[in-house]
């Protein structure tokens, strides 16, 4: 072709040039250099000041637009034309590239051809030798392989993929291989063909990964893989897909199991630090092998009942005045007993609210109501083939009590907000300071649980009552504040006769208080007991039984004095405490408000009278 650079036109071209950019010769020669090369001017540009300054300039860049609409791979070299001095043309020669490729790949042929049949031979080898390659690759592989058409037909399978399916080349070549072992999921539900990430591969081109799948073998059972599936290109065109896949099954059992394991680990960990933080204090008193220190008759008495019921998985029901030791005849009988390896767990009914009872006794699950964040052991589970020490039992609601019967007797419960029925192995121990039998009678408290409670009851004497276990008592625990003020503190007999002189209302508790507050008082290794106005409760108490002479009348003034000593001596003796089983009131014979009232005539200060 000739182009005048300058006209931007097109001015003659031979047939050949027609015939390769698809038009005639007249519409070509209607065209505008840039309109054949449509998009394309600044290269055009280039091409055409390189030639018209060096001479002559060649390129492969220019793509002049075919009449059809595509741009033709064409070479391109040119030369100036000079015309006139002041005009200058441009003459092109085009050369076809693809046309060029296609000659120089006859031409290769024709050599191989011309070779003749060693040439061929020697090809032949090569591509045979290309092939055991492969099958030698595809055989010692460990994965199984295989690939499929873009039709999602099976094109081969290599050894290993045939061991691990059970399925063999033949069965499965030129067939549609999801239908044959990837047809379900893991769960059983149908695998459409549109969601098999083994076709999308071919579909989409992009290599897919799938971790978590199960292929199905010819016996019909499951093996779980993993595999990757890769699209195979030819010339640009995806042909099909090549799979490479592993069976995972033992892994994802070992996983399964290690899950297991951990899963086990945690809920002994959570039990292992709830027993940790319920176990009380496990150090054993030298002077006695229960822990219980005296040597009256009254505790001889429950040392040997101790040694009776301990033995057994009988229910103990312990009753008592408050501090006299009710937990530490119930340590003593676990301690006695074949559940002495698990765990004593103590559980004061007195100081948990009412709203979380069954909560604290059986456990919840997260989301059992508002707070339940995680789930959580009862006291019931913690327990599991030890005992349960349930102080104070009496305080236990009416609407729960149903609840703990059923697991005395059946020895099973539920968490609260769960279905799941679970099972223990717990030896109970009771202990009250109520009456249960008026409790029962007041239809406070459910006959058959007492009767389930009460099987061996035992009875904790209160200190008042074995006046001769008090030196024992008391210079045990002063053997404990020596040993840890370290200092060497000791007894009179002055003090001795005064401790037992008392009647010691808050029993073993308030002496061991006693003996503390007098250790920490001591002065150069001399105590100072200090006991609650001593005297005063006994001259109170022996003016109170006292009648008067029948000659003796005594002034409105002395019959106050001596209402409000008796007063005194009765709050004394309880404790302070007005109302209730052991209160003042009960004792007195009056009602509580009544009692009240006349504590506030008297301008009495209960706290004063626990000083």
């Amino acid at each position: 072709m000739i182009f005048d650079p300058m006209a931007d036109r097109v001015l003659a071209a031979n047939s050949a040039a027609c015939r390769l950019l698809g038009y005639d010769h007249a519409a070509l020669l209607q065209m505008t250099v840039t309109e054949l090369h449509d998009g394309q001017v600044p290269t055009l540009i280039v091409f055409t000041q390189a030639i018209l300054d060096k001479g002559s300039y060649w390129t492969t860049t220019l793509r002049p637009r075919h009449a059809t609409g595509r741009e033709v791979e064409v070479e391109y070299i040119g030369s100036r034309l000079p015309i006139d001095g002041s005009r200058q043309l441009i003459i092109v020669c085009l050369h076809d590239l693809q046309e060029r490729r296609r000659r120089s790949i006859d031409a290769a042929a024709d050599d191989f051809m011309g070779g003749g049949l060693t040439e061929w031979q020697r090809a032949e080898r090569v591509f045979r030798d290309i092939e055991r390659e492969n099958r030698l690759i595809l055989r010692a592989a460990g994965e199984g392989i295989y690939g499929v058409n873009a039709e999602g037909k099976t094109t081969f399978v290599n050894p290993a993929a045939e061991r691990m399916l059970g399925w063999s080349a033949e069965e499965l070549v030129a067939r549609d291989i999801h239908s044959i072992m990837h047809h379900t999921r893991p769960d059983g539900t149908h695998y459409p063909h549109e969601d098999c990430p083994i076709y999308a591969a071919f579909r989409d081109g992009a290599v897919h990964t799938v971790v978590d799948e199960v292929f199905w073998r010819k016996d019909g059972s499951p093996v779980w893989v993993e595999y990757t599936s890769t699209p195979i290109r030819d010339r640009n065109v995806i042909v099909g897909a090549v799979i490479v896949f592993r069976d995972v099954t033992e892994r994802r059992e070992a996983d399964s199991r290690l899950r297991a394991a951990l899963a086990e680990v945690d809920q002994l960990r959570e039990r292992l630090e709830h027993e940790n933080a319920y176990l009380q204090e496990e150090i054993r008193i030298e002077m006695n092998a229960s822990g219980i220190v005296g040597a009256s008759e009254p505790v001889q008495a429950v040392l040997r009942q101790i040694h009776l019921v301990a033995p057994t998985s009988a229910t103990v029901l312990i009753t008592g005045e408050s501090g006299t030791g009710k937990e530490l005849i119930a340590r003593a009988i676990h301690e006695a007993s074949d559940r002495r390896d698990r765990p004593l767990i103590r559980v004061n009914c007195a100081a948990i609210p009412r709203e979380l009872f069954e909560s604290e006794f059986f456990g919840h699950v997260r989301g059992a109501f508002t707070g339940a964040i995680r789930d959580r052991i009862g006291r019931f589970e913690l327990a599991d083939g030890g005992t349960l020490f349930l102080d104070e039992v009496g305080e236990i609601p009416l609407e729960l009590q149903s609840k703990l019967l059923r697991v005395l007797q059946e020895g099973v419960f539920e968490r609260v907000g769960e279905e799941k029925t679970r099972s223990v192995d717990v030896r109970l121990i009771a202990a009250t300071n109520r009456d249960l039998k008026q409790a029962v009678q007041r239809r406070q408290f459910r006959e058959d649980l007492y009767f389930r409670l009460n099987v061996f009851p035992i009875v904790s004497v209160p200190l008042r009552e074995r006046r001769d276990d008090i030196p024992l008592l008391a210079q045990h625990f002063l053997d404990r504040e020596s040993q840890s003020k370290r200092m060497d503190l000791r007894f009179s007999e002055a003090d001795i006769r005064e401790l037992c002189r008392y009647d010691w209302p808050g029993n073993v508790r308030e002496l061991q208080n006693v003996i503390e507050r007098a250790a920490i008082l001591s002065q150069n290794g001399r105590l100072t007991i200090d006991l609650p106005d001593t005297h005063r409760r006994e001259v109170t108490a022996t003016r109170a039984n006292q009648k008067p002479a029948a000659d003796e009348i005594l002034t409105d003034a002395q019959l106050r004095d001596l209402e409000r000593n008796n007063l005194v001596a009765a709050l004394t003796a309880c404790g302070c405490k007005v109302s209730g089983p052991s209160g003042a009131a009960r004792l007195l014979g009056m009602k509580p408000t009544t009692l009240a009232s006349r504590i506030k005539a008297f301008g009495l200060e209960l706290e004063g009278l626990t000083r």
